[in-house]
């Protein structure tokens, strides 16, 4: 049995949560997710104690035991994202890097030839708190938010394969606070032959 699939989920106030069949329905203050269930698991809604109960109904069955604790999580996170929701802070670095947002798109400058394009998804808001980077010292700093979690993550992976940071300079896009391992460069030795 998964330990994390055993532990109930709780419903904090001002979230609601419906099922219907296997579909699970979560509405909160920031909005609403509903996600299908797999059918070999079995989920409980109890409204009294305000906990939700994920059951493995074959734990036999090494599939259904892998799902135990994905949809005990998935179901964890759709109730935080509609209550508090999701953020990722990231950062460009790098001597005339930027971003910009521009009609329903993301527009990142990080030196090649020409701009590159993001459309953003709906329900992501971004937030630019420092629009160009100034060297290697200041980076260009955005926020990216929403409500669900596997759409953010994905949106900020796309983001920072755009121009993933380099060991020898560190230019690139990173998630803030992401620590990158440096590498030294070529020593050059003066001497004859």
């Amino acid at each position: 049995m998964s330990r994390i699939g055993k532990k109930p989920v709780t419903i904090p106030k001002g979230v609601r949560v419906e099922q219907k069949g296997l579909c699970i329905k979560v509405s909160g203050p920031l909005g609403e997710l509903q996600m299908d269930c797999s059918p070999h698991i079995k989920v409980k809604i109890d409204d009294s104690e305000g906990k939700i109960l994920v059951e493995n109904e074959h734990p036999q069955n090494r599939r259904n035991r892998q799902l135990h604790g994905t949809m005990r999580a998935l179901i964890a996170n759709m109730i935080s994202g509609v209550h508090t929701g999701f953020q990722k802070k990231m950062e460009i670095y790098g001597t005339g890097f930027n971003v910009k947002e521009k009609s329903e798109k993301l527009v990142i400058q990080t030196g090649f030839s020409h701009p590159v394009e993001k459309v953003i998804p709906k329900g992501i808001k971004v937030n630019i708190e420092v629009e160009a980077a100034k060297g290697n010292e200041i980076p260009a700093k955005f926020t990216l938010s929403g409500i669900d979690k596997r759409l953010l993550g994905q949106f900020a992976i796309d983001i920072r394969k755009i121009r993933p940071p380099e060991p020898y300079k560190g230019k690139g896009i990173r998630f803030a606070g992401e620590q990158m391992r440096r590498k030294v460069g070529k020593a050059f030795t003066s001497g004859s032959v």
